[in-house]
């Protein structure tokens, strides 16, 4: 190999064929860790009270503000809204302020529009409050991932990542028990409650390690690194294997939007723009957000449905912690999306039998609920870490916007046209979202990788082929 070559080669390659050569050790979960993570997963838990919201609180809104179905429809797809402007400056905002700042500003914006909603007595308010919070989640969508890819182990990445999806169903689980006793307004000002908690905790957390090494904060970027990692572990190999896949990728280019559309990056773009469109038509926005619509129209008890499903989603949150890193983020993908397909046909076919059996309705809590455990086990969280693994910092700010951005547009179609579905055919609605859930299992069958157990480095080197 000539002189040249070997200065081009990248420095992690050559190092990994060096016979001193040592791969960054596995680190253990720190206190310090821990807290951090869960720091930053609040705001997907504010995140899961925004997004369940609409549906307990649908029937008091409908009545006091005298709202049409069309109306409320239209509140509650402003949260997608508010996600796609979101999604346009998620990345760029995360890239300038850092994303410790960034979770500041993010919940600003979800106090505002609590706020909004609370106080509000027509209806352009409260869709302004909703617009707030869905600009807050889609920074959280980024920023709430990114920071704990980067700030974790590998060997714990993917049970400490699924503290955002946990948290994420917890909030949906929390507002439809409180929200099943509570009204809409005391509901609202209730959701404002766990974004104070956080502004506080978060003097006591740090920026992300590599996010202050990209800025030139070395010795920030290595205190923050050994308090991560413990004070007598030994930061030396994985701070040298960051630094020097970090000083590769400077060289490549500057962290533009058009640095996506390059050859190198079209796997990681097709499998991170499918993941986020298939999560969306699936049908969890008509699942979420109108929950109390499909209650009604199945003859059950919204009250009993909603105790039923917080159940259902802490429970099965709870599960994907302890499975992602045993079995990986591919294969609970699969077993995710094949279960989605069979809830969705057993909520489509209880409709089609609903004016022949009495036991209709409890068919169809069973495929909500079986929806639900499936949609929380792989692609509730799943698509979100993978597609922080899988981009390399010079892009990531960019894909995190683009990702972002179509996944809160396909949000948009999904929860604005649900009601209208719905009334076109209750049955065909849930069929079409089958439709998609088995879609998406071949999809991730044939194009998406495995990452359980690698660093971000290595990840993104054999994904991007920026290495070979």
């Amino acid at each position: 190999m000539g002189g040249s070559e070997q200065a081009r080669r990248p420095l992690l390659v050559a190092n990994q064929e060096d016979p001193h050569y040592h791969q960054s050790s596995n680190g253990g979960a720190t206190g310090f860790l821990v807290f951090s993570t869960i720091v930053a997963a609040t705001c997907s838990f504010t995140s899961g009270y925004c997004i369940g919201y609409s549906s307990p609180a649908e029937y008091g809104v409908l009545s006091d503000l005298s709202l049409s179905m069309a109306e409320y429809s239209v509140f509650g797809s402003m949260l997608a809204v508010g996600g796609m402007i979101g999604a346009l400056i998620s990345g760029k905002t995360a890239d300038y302020f850092g994303h410790r700042t960034t979770m500041w500003i993010i919940n600003v914006f979800f106090i505002l529009g609590w706020l909004a909603i609370a106080f509000t007595k027509v209806s352009w308010l409260l869709d302004l409050g909703r617009l707030l919070q869905g600009i807050g989640i889609a920074l959280t969508s980024y920023v709430g991932n990114i920071f704990i890819a980067e700030i974790t182990p590998k060997n714990l990445r993917g049970g400490l990542m699924t503290f955002n999806p946990w948290m994420t169903g917890s909030g949906v689980a929390i507002v439809y028990l409180i929200g099943s006793v509570v009204k809409w307004r005391g509901l609202a000002l209730i959701g404002s409650i766990p974004c104070l908690l956080q502004i506080l905790c978060l003097f006591f957390i740090p920026e992300s390690p590599r996010w202050l090494l990209k800025n030139g904060r070395k010795k920030e970027f290595e205190g923050v690194l050994q308090r991560l990692r413990g004070k007598k572990a030994d930061i030396s190999p994985e701070a040298a294997e960051i630094k020097e896949y970090a000083e590769f990728i400077q060289l490549l280019s500057e962290n533009k939007i058009l640095d996506l559309f390059q050859k190198k990056y079209a796997r990681p773009i097709i499998v991170a723009v499918g993941l986020m469109t298939l999560t969306q038509f699936s049908g969890v926005p008509g699942y979420t957000f109108y929950m109390t619509n499909i209650f009604v129209l199945a003859g059950i008890s919204s009250k009993a449905g909603y105790v039923t499903l917080a159940i259902v989603k802490i429970l099965s949150t709870t599960m994907a912690i302890f499975l992602i890193d045993k079995f990986g983020r591919r294969t609970l993908l699969m077993v995710s999306a094949a279960g989605t397909c069979l809830g969705s046909l057993l909520t489509g076919f209880s409709f089609s039998l609903q004016d022949h059996h009495y036991w209709i309705s409890s068919l169809a809590l069973m495929g909500v609920s079986v929806y639900f455990v499936s949609f929380n086990l792989g692609i509730s969280g799943i698509p979100w870490i993978i597609m922080s693994e899988i981009f390399p910092v010079n892009v990531k700010g960019s894909a995190g916007s683009l990702c972002n951005l179509i996944y809160w547009f396909s949000s948009w179609v999904v929860s604005y046209t649900f009601n209208f579905l719905l009334e076109w055919s209750s049955t065909g609605t849930f069929i079409i979202f089958a439709g998609v859930s088995a879609f998406g299992f071949i999809f991730t069958v044939m194009l998406v990788p495995e990452t359980k157990g690698r660093s971000l480095e290595e990840i993104q080197a054999s994904v991007t082929n920026v290495l070979h």
